[in-house]
Formats: C-alpha cells, sequence, structure tokens
C-alpha cells in the first residue's frame, strides 16, 4: 500500500456468521489500519468469534464475564529467546459476530462499517494504541477516522442516526 509496510493478515473463523464481511474486507481494513498508524511489518492473526469464546477471554484476561465486540492480544517475545527467533508477530485480534451484529443495530449503523470500525480500532490495539485517557483517546479515533475514511465509512464517533 504505497510503500507503507504493512502486515500479513491470518483469519480464523470460529463461528458461522452469515452477516459478517468476506476476507478481502477483513484483509483491507486491517491494512487500512495499519497504513495510518505509519505502516507495520508483522502477522496478524484476525479471529472471528461467538458471544460465548469471547465472553471467556473476556472474563479471562480482563475480569469482565461478558461478551465484548474486540479483543487485541499484542504479542510478547518470550524472555531468553532472540529478537529474530521468530517471525515478527503483532498479536491477535478476535471479534465477536455476534456483538457487532448487536452493536450496529443499536447504534444505527450499518453492519459493515461497524465491523470496519471494529478491525481497525482492534489493529490500532495491537500496534500499542490506547483510549485510557484523554489525549490517547483522540490520538487513536483520529487514527481510527483517518483509516475508515480511507475506506469510505464515515466517522463512527460521530455518527447520526438515519
Amino acid at each position: 500500500m504505497n510503500g507503507i509496510p504493512t502486515p500479513t493478515v491470518d483469519i480464523q473463523w470460529a463461528t458461522d456468521a452469515p452477516d459478517a464481511p468476506d476476507e478481502s474486507d477483513l484483509h483491507r481494513w486491517t491494512l487500512a489500519a495499519a497504513e495510518a498508524a505509519g505502516g507495520v511489518v508483522g502477522d496478524i492473526t484476525l479471529r472471528i468469534v461467538d458471544d460465548e469464546e469471547i465472553r471467556i477471554l473476556n472474563r479471562d484476561y480482563r475480569g469482565k464475564d461478558k461478551p465484548t465486540n474486540v479483543l487485541s492480544f499484542p504479542f510478547d517475545m518470550p524472555e531468553g529467546l532472540p529478537d529474530d527467533a521468530i517471525a515478527p508477530l503483532l498479536g491477535d485480534i478476535i471479534i465477536c459476530a455476534d456483538v457487532v451484529r448487536r452493536e450496529a443495530a443499536e447504534q444505527n449503523k450499518t453492519v459493515e462499517a461497524h465491523w470496519a470500525h471494529m478491525v481497525v480500532h482492534g489493529v490500532l490495539h495491537l500496534l500499542g494504541y490506547d483510549h485510557i485517557d484523554d489525549d490517547d483517546a483522540e490520538q487513536m479515533e483520529s487514527l481510527e477516522i483517518l483509516a475508515l475514511a480511507g475506506q469510505g465509512f464515515p466517522d463512527p464517533y460521530n455518527s447520526l442516526p438515519p
């Protein structure tokens, strides 16, 4: 993409999500997020799951026993291994198809626009962006808006109901 380094993306389907985007869209949105962040080299696994799988992960890793839309797990190199011991891994993004569908309806967004937002949001978390404080949130949201606009989607934080 324009000479900017981009990650490779491996997609895993752990649920039957008939309204989920196709793999080419998931790839495109992942690369758009990486490009908005300035580019990155490495491998990303994007896993599409149901309510139960993400609920368990959210409970085990965040202490919240309920489904959520997206979780990101940045890769941490094990201690003692040389930096070049394995190919660069960026981490895993887990997206719950059921939650994305419900939230899109609740927020009066298209399912496709909300999927794109969740992919972009997850990638930016893998790359170290966060929204814990206002300054960090502003930076992350501006990158999300940039990546989504480049894909033809409206600002997800300023959507007007139809």
